[in-house]
């Protein structure tokens, strides 16, 4: 028996037992609210996308064909849509998660106004915009239902038992709209007790999983761009472990913390380690500083060194205290950070780098994973990469390498239009199509997701409107463009007052009030213009 005649047959015991007062209750509404709302608080989603997660890493670590993939989302309605859209695409959400960025959170939902994503947003957006997510997730299943019961009283009302069983299996077997969310806590948005207290927020949210990096909080600066400052590996583990305690807190004992290292690009760091003993974890992170060997006799008031092998050494210490890595050491942090996290609580990796190269990526995933042989990356398909370019000089060098003539082509003008129909071009496109299937197999990478996607896409589409309409095209650029195609590619929004739930509540007016239901879909309705 389903869960959906399993809540008839209890409504309808309930109302026998309640007695005269309960006869305009119909059991089935009942069991039909109750499938539209099935999940009904933050901590329920939080566990039942854990289990989703860890399921995916399980098959992944099986077979690494099984990648998993995101798009970030900045707003409810368009997460909304990318999962009706897969969902009507692929026929199934198998895999596919959100991504929360803070560098959308930063720059499009702050009171602030546009930010730069250096944490300085209200921390509560977070959780937020992850309480929107799934608020508009669970409309979308309450939609898709809603339209299921109403074809499935057409068919009774037909007599058709066949449609009658298929609609009543498809309700049974719906698929829900609610899929993990990787959300970005950033650095932790100041000490551990703040890291805690933020992740509890985010989890109460529905957040399975939490993204957190291993920069200072108070120095954050975005991952693509210059001035990133990392701190000691004991300051990190604490945040880890903030993370944990709060999914323990709550209940999610499976829930999933990503660690990031900012090393490969960040050349500065906050604070020396405190270091016990030769070899030790601080001691390690230290020995990758700029140092100059000193003597008493040449040590100025100030000075901090440090003592390595019977040598003082003092570490190159900036104007703005900050002290100074070596250059050359980025790929060796970043491999000792990710053991480090993973042997930390940490459940998968994120390695933030500066071009999609994937062999760059695979050479410290085979060190990492001679520690650590189930090591896995989250990966950022970054729209901050020049994917055209990159890629079309990894084509050249290819080509290069294997005796190609490429007299033809500047390496350093890849991007001119000129070179889009070439032989060149065709094979760094391919490169960049298979490139997740690539990097899965060859460089560990578990789940890929672009961070700032929709971002670029609402600029690109309103940019696209704005000229046609404020121009020659006028009511033309939206009818071709925009309203034409809806209807044409099943674009669920040409009807957007059911959309927006106009005919959830007809529905309900009708539970509660039958007959003397005043309804806002009557013959009247202009959606009745689109079938």
């Amino acid at each position: 028996m389903t869960t959906y005649q399993n809540d008839i047959d209890a409504i309808e015991t309930l109302a026998q037992q309640s007695g005269p007062s309960w006869d305009a209750i119909n059991p089935e509404y009942v069991a039909r609210m109750r499938a539209q709302n099935r999940f009904r608080t933050g901590l329920e989603i939080a566990q039942y996308t854990a289990d989703i997660m860890r399921r995916d890493m399980a098959e992944y670590d099986a077979d690494s064909s099984l990648y998993t993939q995101s798009l970030g989302v900045w707003h409810g309605f368009i997460g909304q849509q990318k999962i009706i859209s897969i969902k009507k695409h692929l026929k199934s959400t198998n895999k596919r998660y959100l991504y929360l960025s803070g560098w959308m959170v930063a720059a499009l939902r702050s009171e602030f106004g546009p930010l730069p994503d250096q944490s300085m947003h209200e921390k509560t957006s977070v959780p937020a915009l992850i309480e929107e997510l799934y608020t508009f997730l669970r409309q979308a299943d309450a939609r898709e239902l809603d339209l299921l019961f109403t074809k499935l009283d057409e068919a009774r009302a037909a007599g058709d038992e066949t449609a009658q069983e298929f609609i009543q299996s498809q309700i049974d077997n719906h698929e829900t709209h609610v899929v993990p969310i990787i959300a970005d806590i950033d650095a932790g948005f100041g000490n551990p007790e703040a890291t805690y207290l933020l992740a509890k927020k985010m989890i109460e949210a529905g957040a399975c999983a939490i993204q957190i990096e291993n920069q200072v909080s108070d120095e954050k600066q975005c991952g693509h761009q210059d001035g990133k400052v990392t701190v000691p590996h004991d300051d990190f583990i604490a945040k880890l472990n903030a993370v944990r305690y709060a999914f323990l807190e709550l209940g999610i004992d499976n829930g999933i913390i990503v660690a990031r290292t900012d090393s490969l690009g960040a050349g500065l760091t906050q604070k020396l380690a405190v270091s016990h003993a030769p070899g030790d974890l601080g001691d390690r992170y230290n020995a990758f500083l700029d140092v100059e060997e000193v003597t008493a006799s040449t040590l100025g008031d100030g000075d901090v060194v440090i003592r390595r092998e019977g040598k003082l050494l003092r570490p190159k210490r900036l104007a703005s205290n900050l002290y100074q890595f070596r250059a050359g050491t980025g790929e060796e942090r970043v491999v000792l950070d990710c053991i480090t996290a993973l042997q930390n609580g940490a459940d998968l990796l994120w390695i933030e780098t500066e071009k999609p190269h994937i062999e760059q990526i695979a050479g410290m995933v085979d060190e990492i994973r001679k520690a650590v042989p189930n090591a896995k990356l989250v990966y950022n398909n970054s729209p901050s990469f020049n994917w055209t370019l990159n890629f079309r000089q990894q084509a050249y060098d290819l080509l290069a390498a294997q005796g190609e003539d490429v007299s033809a082509y500047d390496r350093a003008d890849l991007m001119n239009v000129a070179y889009d129909d070439t032989a060149l071009a065709r094979l760094a496109d391919e490169k960049i199509r298979t490139f997740q299937r690539d990097g899965a197999a060859r460089a560990g990478i578990f789940h890929h997701l672009i961070t700032l996607p929709t971002y670029h896409t609402a600029a690109l589409s309103t940019d696209d409107l704005a000229k046609g309409y404020f121009g020659d095209e006028g009511m033309l650029a939206y009818v071709r463009g925009v309203q034409r195609r809806e209807i044409r590619e099943g674009i669920a929004t040409v009807k957007h007052q059911n959309m927006a739930g106009s005919d959830i509540g007809d529905n309900h007016k009708e539970y509660f009030a039958g007959d003397a239901a005043l309804k806002a879909g009557g013959n009247n309705n202009t959606m009745n213009q689109f079938g």
